[in-house]
């Protein structure tokens, strides 16, 4: 018997069964790149509002250096980890079948690179800095000055293509999450209730599971 609300509306389940199987570890690694590619998205919308003014955007964001570089950070890094070589959910042949205009492939490998750069851990990514020694009219040294030197800060027309570029990217993982889905399914039909019942308990929070 299927528990039911009130209105008779079927009950959400407060617990799953947890299925490991090669069809299951595609369909998390899916959800886990496209939970990915919303926080670029959502590091964008806060971009174009902070690059641009409180007209560009859906929310209010200071134009603050330091935000600015953690939210442009964040976006990349988060970008270039949805096409990791280890999982391969993601690949640069599926820049392609965006049909985006553009050269998005070079855009994407400069994201890469980008990624590197904001992630060295040996690289100050804000500027660059050189030592100068200060003479006085008898040319003998006289002082020392360290001299920095900004690097360029991200600008809202390349933070609107990387928001481009996550947004379709995100409907071509739905619609391979929907398939993998599906897949899961198949495999669970195939298994007997008692096999179902031995798989160990996965209870669910008050959201529940998408």
């Amino acid at each position: 018997m299927t528990d039911t609300q009130e209105d008779g509306a079927p009950s959400a389940p407060t617990s799953v069964r947890r299925i490991d199987v090669p069809e299951s570890g595609e369909l998390a690694q899916l959800a886990a790149v496209l939970d990915d590619l919303q926080y670029v998205l959502r590091c964008c919308e806060h971009l174009v509002t902070a690059l641009g003014g409180p007209e560009s955007g859906p929310v209010r964001v200071d134009a603050d250096p330091a935000l600015v570089e953690a939210l442009w950070t964040g976006a990349v890094v988060g970008y270039v980890r949805c096409f990791s070589g280890r999982t391969k959910t993601l690949t640069r042949d599926d820049l392609a079948r965006l049909e985006l205009d553009g050269d998005v492939s070079g855009f994407h490998d400069m994201l890469s690179t980008l990624r590197d750069h904001y992630a060295s851990r040996h690289v100050n990514p804000r500027e660059s800095y050189t030592v100068g020694v200060a003479q006085s009219n008898d040319g003998n040294p006289r002082g020392v000055a360290v001299v920095s030197t900004p690097r360029p800060q991200v600008d809202e027309t390349t933070v609107r293509l990387l928001g481009r570029v996550a947004y379709s990217l995100s409907a071509l993982v739905d619609a391979r999450m929907k398939k993998s889905q599906n897949d899961v399914l198949g495999v669970a039909h195939q298994m007997s209730p008692g096999q179902l019942s031995a798989l160990p308990v996965v209870h669910l929070g008050e959201e529940g599971t998408g």
